[in-house]
């Protein structure tokens, strides 16, 4: 079974819940979460995970469309990319 890998980042001022909304979208979709790393900077919440979904016909619209969504709600910034695209613009 292949899986698909997603790089997600979440940028965005401080607030009770913003962790639980976003995986429980996760959840919904059948996306595990690989490595994750969070760091609150004074008021500033900053979150990126490496995730995965080994779910067959995965609808990447509807997920993006889901998490777009939760970014306006919780007024942070969120970013949705494929792993191995995020690799290829950030190499040097």
């Amino acid at each position: 079974m292949t899986s698909t890998r997603f790089v997600i980042t979440v940028i965005g001022i401080d607030k009770v819940g913003i962790v639980a909304h976003i995986t429980n979208i996760l959840a919904q979709f059948e996306v595990n979460i690989v490595d994750i790393s969070q760091t609150i900077m004074e008021d500033l919440f900053t979150m990126i995970m490496l995730t995965e979904t080994k779910k067959k016909g995965f609808d990447i619209d509807a997920f993006q469309n889901a998490i777009n969504a939760a970014g306006d709600e919780l007024g942070v910034e969120i970013q949705v990319q494929k792993d191995d695209v995020f690799r290829f613009m950030h190499r040097i």
